[in-house]
């Protein structure tokens, strides 16, 4: 494979723990990563069984100053070189900024933003000494919106697309591909999380998601196809591209008011 060993942040349920299957299945090496060993060990049981890959897990916690770190010394230690990143680690929290939890909002930016920065940050040197590699940064379709009652997790996911976009471009010229997946609303344990119930956020607009096996598949096999960013579900596409040309602050009110009605 070209992309040998795969390093999924997030790996222990949702999609991350589909991308993982998905890179086993095609037979290349995976590094498991999250905060829950049980489940990781668990993931990796379940995919020793069902493939022939080798299979490595690495506990870290991401929201943690020198997690990133942490993980890429363990990664050295195990002795592999990680060809694929797949930065999937995330999460949002529904709560007007004003009454959001202060530590569940600082965490919220070190896992979106600073980890997936850093992590990234300490794995490109490698990638780019052996000519080859690949990043999948997981967005969403929240990158292109301001999102009032989630302010800061709209934020984030904008970093992400804009982090992505410009590396794709510094690292082409390094046969490093790096792609965005933004997929809208999903069936992962992601909204448990965020503390929303998606038959009354948005309107219910979403109240019926895809899997995220169906996600996962579609972001994977995107990666591996051309075009830096891929944005999942037509509805998701319709409502992206009908709303590029209306001001910034027509999009927040129309956010706001979907969003925010029962909340």
């Amino acid at each position: 494979m070209h992309y040998e060993t795969a390093l999924v942040t997030g790996a222990s349920s949702g999609l991350g723990a589909e991308f993982a299957q998905l890179h086993a299945q095609l037979g290349g090496r995976v590094i498991l990563s999250a905060r829950s060993t049980a489940a990781l060990e668990q993931l990796a049981q379940t995919l020793r069984a069902t493939t022939k890959a080798e299979i490595a897990i690495i506990t870290a916690d991401l929201s943690l100053p020198d997690g990133p770190e942490t993980l890429f010394n363990q990664i050295q230690a195990l002795g592999w070189d990680v060809d694929l990143l797949i930065n999937n680690a995330g999460f949002g929290d529904l709560a007007p900024f004003a009454e959001a939890a202060p530590e569940k909002m600082h965490q919220m930016m070190m896992v979106n933003v600073v980890a997936l920065t850093a992590l990234t940050k300490l794995l490109v040197p490698g990638m780019i000494a052996r000519k080859k590699g690949g990043i999948l940064n997981i967005g969403s379709v929240a990158s292109y919106f301001p999102g009032p009652g989630m302010a800061v997790y709209y934020a984030t996911k904008a970093y992400v697309l804009s982090f992505s976009e410009a590396l794709a471009e510094e690292l082409a010229p390094h046969n490093i591909t790096v792609r965005t997946l933004c997929p809208g609303p999903t069936e992962t344990g992601f909204q448990n999380t965020a503390n929303m119930d998606m038959k009354t956020v948005m309107g219910g607009l979403f109240a019926n998601m895809p899997s995220a096996a169906e996600v996962a598949a579609y972001g994977y096999n995107s990666f591996l196809r051309s075009g830096r960013v891929h944005i999942h579900g037509w509805m998701n596409r319709l409502m992206i591209g009908s709303t590029k040309m209306l001001p910034t602050s027509w999009k927040a009110a129309i956010m706001g008011k979907i969003q925010m009605q029962r909340m």
